[in-house]
């Protein structure tokens, strides 16, 4: 059996036993420079940076808002990428239906080659990284974890990830699109318990904002001015505390198409080349091996 082939195995029997049992939340993997397989667990992090998406499937625009929060939170208590940790967050909570266009225990997979690219880009910024010697995230320290959750909602699942004991003491910065601070403030998505579920939130972590132009989103001029206006009433008007929006960072989005949508189709046409200038090197290779997002396959 392949190296691939023995990965792709252990995921799928380690999501079957994870949808059968009544955990909320688990952490499948750990890969970290030393190890392209789980390992033993590091200490616990200062820092906790949460990517939580669909990987269907990782592309460069998550990338750079990974990239971006670690080096961010380990500059800002001065700090190295060995005291952050990254999460990658993968929502399992539709058992009952198939999942399209990539089955759960391929996306497990592609989590894991992304983990290995990512730890393989530099630790500096843009300017550091043409020094000469300067260190990956791997080499830096950085571990990336990769978790399952069965969980909806972004303030359950950071209350799960807090209530494992595996973070205890960190500082969860939770990275989101502008789309989804939308709905993190959309009374209707609380039944009227908009305080009772966010006021934990805040208390534990941060959210690191992306802003996302296009899509009928407005610019960024405009997705600053919303989160003023959370500032100056809204939020407090629909239930909330004006406070929160202080553990709110909005951050430049970058040049980095966002959608995975476009990666599909590049998937679908077998573009080679425009798959590369989407999705992260192992990523893309194991896309076009395995045939995903082809209709025909």
């Amino acid at each position: 059996m392949s190296t691939r082939q023995t990965f792709l195995k252990r995921f799928a029997d380690q999501l079957a036993a994870f949808q059968a049992g009544t955990d909320a939340f688990t952490v499948f993997s750990q890969v970290a420079a030393s190890s392209a397989s789980a390992g033993p667990p590091k200490p616990r992090p200062g820092t906790l940076v949460v990517l939580d998406s669909s990987f269907n499937p990782p592309t460069r625009a998550h990338l750079r808002m990974a990239t971006s929060a670690i080096r961010s939170a380990a500059q800002a208590r001065d700090r190295t990428p060995a005291d952050v940790r990254l999460l990658l967050l993968l929502a399992v909570n539709n058992a009952d239906k198939a999942p399209k266009p990539a089955a759960f225990h391929l996306r497990m997979e592609m989590m894991r080659l992304f983990a290995l690219d990512l730890l393989d880009h530099p630790a500096g910024d843009e300017a550091e990284s043409k020094t000469q010697g300067t260190p990956t995230l791997g080499e830096a320290g950085l571990a990336v974890d990769l978790g399952l959750t069965t969980l909806p909602y972004f303030h359950d699942k950071s209350r799960a990830i807090a209530e494992s004991g595996a973070y205890e003491g960190s500082e969860q910065v939770v990275l989101a699109g502008y789309d989804t601070l939308i709905r993190i403030f959309n009374p209707k998505y609380y039944e009227g318990r908009l305080m009772s579920a966010l006021d934990p939130f805040f208390a534990r972590a941060r959210l690191r904002i992306t802003t996302r132009t296009g899509d009928g989103w407005g610019g960024r001029q405009e997705q600053v001015e919303y989160l003023q206006s959370l500032r100056a009433g809204k939020l407090a008007d629909a239930g909330g505390r004006e406070e929160w929006c202080d553990r709110v960072d909005l951050v430049e989005g970058g040049s980095e198409v966002v959608s995975s949508t476009k990666v599909r189709e590049a998937a679908e046409r077998s573009d080679a080349g425009a798959l590369g200038a989407l999705v992260t090197k192992r990523v893309g290779e194991f896309v076009l091996e395995e045939k995903l997002y082809r209709t025909a396959a």
